[in-house]
């Protein structure tokens, strides 16, 4: 129902409310609304935070934004993990709109002993029924004492209630009436990795891994793997994914590059799980045991390192699961089970389990085996293809799971239709893969930017993945070194996680055929050897490139963010500029009963404030120039503002304005990532 004083179109609400908006401990978000009322008295409008425990946050007064009629906004921000909510309320302000009229009638000379009259009666209201302190209380007596003394000429009246320390006071503790409450709304607030993170994807089998002399290849096992992580954490990388670490499948198993007819030391892939050694809570022999796993695991965490594993719901025609639940599959007219296809992919050696056929007890089975993992240590789980799985299941596992480790993080394996994304993402599921793939050109790189940080953002969460083993660009394929570096720099800041799939930094980049994005030789169905040290030793290696990206992205809070993006005119197709700022955080500490509201977040330039402008050339071939204009404006900036802006790629520092010279060679460097300053 309509409150008193209406408020409408609140954002950021998921669903009608059904699901709750997005957010992370200690990270600023705006909550705005269009508020509003009949006639032509004033307003005001407060965002109230509730806790999990059930305790009222002091409240935030949103301000009229320059965009929409009647919209007002506040950024907020949660303190602590778990299921918050929000309310918004709205009152009249008969202080606010006293001193409105009387600053017109007054100075018209209409109705002037009245209006001191009425605005004396209102301060003095003010006095008993709000709580400022003390000293607000003597300047607000001193104000009703000069509208009450008819002895002093009118000017002298009327200038102390306009007087800046009485408005400012009457602003922050007003008198309130025909108060509406319009929520609550839910909010769910989660840890940081469930936003901001830089994962490494490698297969353990692949390192440590030593090629003989004979052509053979020893396999890598989860103890060589360990000694990989401190390559891993050296380049800045927060998340260690591993593909299946499960034993695999010998029936149907795949050969190199895909083939039907492997040979006796084809390793097949990963993701065919199941054998005779057993399932999904078991290591594959090859790689070692549940000891050696959690010896990676320690040694992960000792280098600030988490360990992500893939979860991947499917079975090996061998996997134990196929002889005691054959009803967990389905079954074809001829008798057989049903094997994966993607047409025109077919997986002969994958069944995809029948979600339809006993619920509860595959629902059953796939808790046991997550929790199983959690308890080695495992806190983040990459779900493959989650979207071929019913969103109720989804639905139910993640909530169950929240509710006892609300710690646990689920990463969204789904390169699908944009509704079926978006669902995964609204019943729980914390990131996702998008399609920054397929964004390359100017314009589908700024309406992807957009479209992420404001039109899906309350729930939405990308991680931008330069590669995978199933995805090799062409972009990557035919643009040599500085494609790389260009979907890097792309990646690590314009989300605020994003991943790179090991050979990246190499530049591997040889397609199976043309006009395929698959990997030739791709390591899902082989071992790897890499001369990781050789190649960076002859400069071939774009690890340092990768590990000043993540420097910058923990020295720069904008780049960790995702709402507050500006996409700016670069005034050339192959040029594409974007500016992010963080800012302070707003206390949401809990009130006492009538403490003076928390204020939004004031502009851009405000101390504490972090702000990074991206200009980067996305053509790897050429050199291109142009004229990046800034809009000074959307980032809260006067039109003649200077900005002292420092590249934190090539070291230069420029005066930059509204419009800027911008030269890019990717030879030399495809983008200046800079830091700003305001000269003022």
């Amino acid at each position: 129902m309509v409150g008193r004083i209406p408020v409408m179109d609140v954002t950021p609400v998921v669903e009608r409310g059904r699901y709750p908006a997005k957010s992370i401990v200690g990270e600023s978000f705006a909550v705005t609304a269009v508020v509003f009322r009949e006639g032509h008295d004033q307003l005001g409008a407060d965002v109230v935070l509730t806790d999990p425990a059930g305790v009222r946050r002091d409240p935030v007064r949103m301000l009229p934004v320059p965009v929409g009629v009647d919209r007002r906004a506040a950024t907020v921000a949660a303190d602590t993990l778990g299921a918050w909510t929000f309310t918004i309320e709205s009152w009249s302000d008969p202080l606010a709109t006293w001193s409105h009229d009387a600053g017109i009638k007054i100075r018209a000379g209409v109705d002037v002993e009245l209006m001191f009259t009425e605005g004396a009666e209102l301060l003095e209201r003010w006095g008993r029924e709000t709580q400022a302190p003390k000293d607000a209380r003597a300047i607000i007596l001193d104000t009703i004492t000069a509208l009450r003394d008819s002895a002093r000429p009118v000017e002298v009246r009327l200038a102390a209630a306009e007087d800046p320390a009485v408005l400012e006071l009457m602003a922050a503790y007003p008198l309130r009436e025909l108060l509406s409450v319009d929520g609550p709304y839910p909010l769910q607030v989660e840890r940081e990795r469930a936003l901001v993170g830089s994962w490494y994807e490698f297969f353990p089998r692949s390192e440590g891994a030593v090629a003989h002399a004979d052509g053979s290849i020893t396999p890598g096992t989860l103890r060589t793997a360990a000694k990989r992580l401190d390559a891993v954490a050296a380049m800045g990388f927060d998340v260690v994914y591993l593909p299946p670490i499960h034993p695999i499948g010998e029936v149907n198993r795949k050969g190199r590059n895909n083939s039907l007819t492997p040979t006796a030391t084809d390793v097949g892939s990963p993701w065919a799980i199941g054998a005779k050694a057993g399932g999904h809570d078991k290591v594959h022999p090859d790689l070692g045991t549940l000891k050696d796993f959690d010896a990676f695991v320690k040694r992960a965490t000792a280098l600030g390192l988490e360990v992500a594993l893939d979860l991947a719901l499917q079975a090996a025609p061998d996997h134990p699961w196929v002889q005691a639940h054959p009803e967990w599959f389905t079954t074809r007219a001829d008798g057989t089970i049903a094997y994966a296809e993607n047409p025109p992919k077919k997986y002969q050696d994958i069944y995809p389990v029948n979600f339809d056929n006993d619920p509860e007890g595959i629902y059953a089975e796939v808790l046991r085996i997550v929790r199983h993992w959690m308890k080695h240590g495992v806190r983040i789980f990459r779900v493959d293809n989650p979207h071929t799985k019913p969103l109720a299941f989804w639905e139910r596992l993640l909530g169950e799971l929240r509710a006892t480790d609300p710690d646990v993080l689920f990463l969204a394996e789904a390169f699908t239709k944009p509704p079926m994304m978006h669902a995964l993402a609204k019943i729980g599921f914390h990131q996702s893969y998008t399609y920054f793939t397929w964004r390359n050109t100017r314009r589908e790189v700024e309406s992807y930017l957009r479209e992420l940080a404001e039109e899906s953002a309350a729930f939405f969460r990308p991680n931008f993945f330069v590669n995978t083993p199933d995805i090799l660009h062409e972009f990557l394929q035919h643009g040599g070194p500085a494609a790389f570096r260009i979907r890097a720099v792309l990646a690590a800041t314009g989300s605020p996680s994003w991943g790179v799939y090991a050979g990246f930094e190499l530049c591997e980049r040889m397609a199976v055929r043309p006009g395929s994005e698959e990997y030739l030789d791709s390591e899902k169905y082989e071992v790897k050897v890499r001369d990781w040290e050789g190649a960076e030793a002859e400069g071939r290696s774009l690890a340092p490139y990768l590990t000043r990206l993540n420097e910058l992205r923990r020295q720069h809070p904008a780049l960790r963010q995702l709402r507050d993006l500006v996409v700016h005119d670069s005034g050339n197709e192959n040029i594409v500029c974007f500016s992010k700022r963080a800012r302070p955080g707003v206390s949401t500490g809990s009130t006492s009963g009538g403490a003076r509201p928390g204020v939004s977040t004031g502009s851009t330039s405000g101390a504490g404030t972090d702000l990074v402008i991206v200009v980067l050339n996305l053509d790897p071939h050429s050199a291109h120039e142009t004229m990046v204009r800034l809009d000074l404006a959307a980032l809260g900036l006067p039109g003649d503002a200077v900005l002292e802006v420092h590249d934190e790629l090539s070291g230069q520092t420029w005066s930059w304005g509204a419009d800027n010279y911008v030269r890019l060679d990717p030879s030399v460097e495809v983008a200046h990532i800079l830091s700003v300053r305001l000269n003022q």
